[in-house]
């Protein structure tokens, strides 16, 4: 079976309690705004793009809300899909009208509506409410993937800013062969087809660091492209990263360990305190995060 991997991004919109849902046509069902996203793009600037295409209207983004992942095995070909789908505060400047005709419906819901609609699968998950069943023969999603490229990958990952009761910071160090060989980065990497964000981090955790650790907050997410990243494949490639952070806590902490098997792309770690991370040669996302401790 073909594995496919693909990320998308969508938007919150509530107005006085109601929320703004849009109907998906192969799904039979009523969805969030917003859409997949394509290669090399922020999500951030996915959401916003897809619902200025959705409801004819432009928005702002605002905070990262959650993340799931799903996996549809009834896509046919033999493949199966696995989307990672972030979930964003987004408003609008001068309010959004229901929108009917061209292809697209929209409708205003408030909460205990909402929950009585037929809606995708995702999209009750990031509302927190039961999925229901979608009719047999209808399609998880209508939203079609774009056709693999040779040279381009996706990868969505997991990293964890890890602390422990003392303040300290947990970091890895990337090993020879990989990008960015030689800095302190985040524990964490690529989830697995399948596996959901936060239990592919501790996974991660584990394997780099050592350690067991609880995630208590979702940061926020990081996007990266380097169109010519040269890794162990020996050759570059178009690779597109988008990254999600989250806040994680060491109860227990203890000596950090790698325990993955040899040939991955951590070398070593350690615990730092904020003080030690400055004279370190750090990730951007590293850096970007650990300055989130003293916002």
């Amino acid at each position: 079976m073909e594995l496919v991997r693909r990320v998308g991004s969508y938007g919150l919109l509530g107005d006085l309690g109601r929320f703004l849902v849009v109907w998906d046509r192969g799904a039979r069902a009523w969805s969030l705004p917003g859409g997949l996203v394509a290669h090399a793009e922020h999500p951030e600037r996915a959401v916003l793009r897809a619902f200025t295409e959705q409801t004819g209207s432009t928005a702002s983004v605002g905070r990262l809300r959650a993340v799931v992942a799903d996996v549809n095995d009834g896509a046919g070909g033999g493949t199966s899909v696995h989307t990672d789908r972030l979930l964003f505060d987004i408003a609008v400047r001068d309010g959004v009208s229901e929108v009917t005709g061209g292809g697209v419906e929209t409708r205003w819901v408030d909460p205990e509506a909402v929950a009585e609609l037929p809606l995708t699968p995702f999209s009750a998950e990031l509302l927190g409410l039961p999925a229901v069943p979608l009719p047999a023969d209808a399609y998880p999603s209508a939203e079609p993937s774009a056709p693999s490229h040779p040279d381009r990958r996706l990868r969505f990952g997991a990293y964890g800013l890890v602390t422990d009761p003392a303040g300290r910071i947990l970091l890895t160090q990337i090993a020879d062969g990989y990008p960015g060989a030689g800095k302190w980065h985040l524990p964490g990497g690529g989830t697995d087809h399948g596996e959901q964000p936060t239990t592919g981090l501790l996974r991660e955790l584990v394997e780099e660091g050592g350690q067991v650790g609880r995630v208590v907050e979702l940061l926020g997410v990081d996007n990266l492209h380097n169109p010519a990243a040269l890794g162990p494949e020996g050759r570059p490639l178009d690779w597109h990263g988008v990254r999600v952070v989250y806040r994680v806590l060491v109860d227990a902490p203890t000596d950090a360990v790698v325990t993955e098997s040899a040939g991955g792309s951590t070398a070593r770690a350690g615990w730092f305190t904020v003080a030690q991370t400055a004279e370190l040669p750090l990730t951007g996302i590293a850096a970007s995060a650990i300055g989130q401790l003293g916002a």
